[in-house]
């Protein structure tokens, strides 16, 4: 298990940054992608935007982008018609299990 299925697993939504380069690494590596230096591990912001949305039965599930371009799927609480691209969310849920979730809600 790598640093960042580690610290998802315990809910912490981590990211890898460049400790030569600054460059944000996502996904997340224990190396940069764009100068093969090592990394450092860091928070990410738990404020995003909505990218997309889309339902499926009564959920919804959205894309949304974090600090960096940092993009990933998730579920939000909320009604479909209530949120729009662009809309501020919050994550309020990371985990790990047998794969990523995350969770969000909307802010006002």
């Amino acid at each position: 298990m790598n640093k960042f299925e580690t610290e998802l697993k315990a809910g912490n939504f981590v990211t890898s940054e460049c400790s030569y380069c600054n460059r944000i690494v996502w996904p997340p590596s224990d190396y940069c992608d764009n100068c093969f230096k090592d990394v450092n591990w860091r928070k990410v912001s738990q404020n995003g935007t909505i990218i997309e949305l889309s339902r499926k039965e009564n959920d919804v599930f959205c894309i949304i982008e974090f600090e960096d371009k940092i993009r990933v799927m998730g579920k939000l609480d909320a009604e479909i018609h209530m949120a729009k691209p662009g809309q501020t969310v919050k994550l309020s849920k990371c985990m790990l299990n047998d794969k990523n979730s995350f969770f969000f809600n909307l802010e006002n």
